[in-house]
């Protein structure tokens, strides 16, 4: 058995996943802020599951992490996770330190990526038929990113950012991105986005949104629009930078379920129309939703320990 961890801004999620690729009821506890909370949450999570199981934890043969920031997935160090508040983390060396396992990190949207791509159509997992032999990963949260997996092999890139498609600037004339540039795709397509384009005091303003767009509310529709666009081409730029088979929507925001969907393949449909060429690559019919509940990160995470 192995171990896969999902290292969340508030929470983190950890299972256990056996060779068969089945795994139990992810635990769930609070993260902590800063290097020294996170480094104590992992661990606490691995003495958890090992106790759950009834098995030492030297019985598992590997543990994955997957945490955001910039990962040097090579030393299993971690920096720049600001919402953590960690600026630098050797995790895998002190996580493996503490409990005598070996232990790889992973970005979590790359993580995902791997969970996604293991997932089958039938939901589930370790055989039968995959998303694809390529797939992309699209991470709608409160940023936007997106990780690529070909042939099984996740992508990293030069410096670990194959995938950081948030940041391709789309609108010279739009909003400051927090990463510095103008216009960005994740100004339009994330939860910030929503939050910024459609400000309410609703305790979950997506949902308002959603509903108002659904009774007609020109306002929300205006704005449904915008951010499915925005959705819509991300998934248009993975799809014509390394045609992928599939991409998979994902994050938090793909909760919203079949309307995101709807919205997002009726916009690639009606590109279509007025281009051939994109009519040609079948976007919208390559577009899918991850399973509400399934662990994509610590899933994935699990198969980072052993890749």
């Amino acid at each position: 058995m192995r171990i896969g961890i999902d290292i969340g801004g508030t929470k983190t999620a950890a299972i256990a996943v056996a060779d068969n690729g089945s795994f139990g009821e992810p635990l769930r506890r609070a993260t902590g802020f800063g290097a020294r909370a996170v480094l104590d949450s992992a661990e606490a999570s691995v003495r958890a599951l090992a106790e759950r199981a009834g098995l030492d934890v030297s019985a598992f043969t590997s543990i994955g992490v997957g945490i955001p920031g910039a990962v040097d997935s090579a030393n299993g160090v971690v920096s720049h996770a600001v919402n953590l508040g960690v600026s630098e983390l050797a995790l895998g060396r002190e996580l493996g330190d503490r409990v005598g396992v070996p232990v790889r990190v992973e970005n979590d949207v790359k993580a995902a990526a791997l969970g996604a791509h293991q997932l089958s159509i039938d939901g589930a997992t370790a055989s039968g038929e995959l998303f694809g032999g390529s797939m992309a990963y699209l991470n709608l949260g409160t940023g936007l990113a997106a990780g690529i997996v070909q042939n099984g092999v996740l992508l990293r890139g030069a410096t670990g950012t194959a995938g950081e498609i948030g940041h391709l600037p789309l609108d010279p004339r739009g909003v400051l991105c927090g990463c510095g540039q103008v216009g960005c795709l994740e100004t339009v397509a994330s939860g910030s986005a929503i939050a910024r384009m459609w400000p309410s005091s609703a305790e979950y303003p997506v949902l308002e949104l959603f509903e108002l767009a659904a009774a007609g509310d020109a306002a929300a529709l205006a704005v449904q629009r915008t951010f499915f666009e925005g959705v819509a081409a991300g998934v248009r730029a993975l799809v014509l930078t390394v045609d992928v088979d599939r991409v998979v929507i994902g994050g938090g925001l793909s909760a919203i379920g079949e309307p995101l969907l709807r919205g997002v393949r009726g916009v690639l449909a009606d590109w279509s129309v007025s281009s051939p060429f994109l009519a040609s690559l079948a976007l919208a019919e390559r577009v899918r939703l991850i399973p509400i509940g399934f662990p994509a990160a610590a899933f994935g995470a699990a198969l980072v320990g052993v890749k």
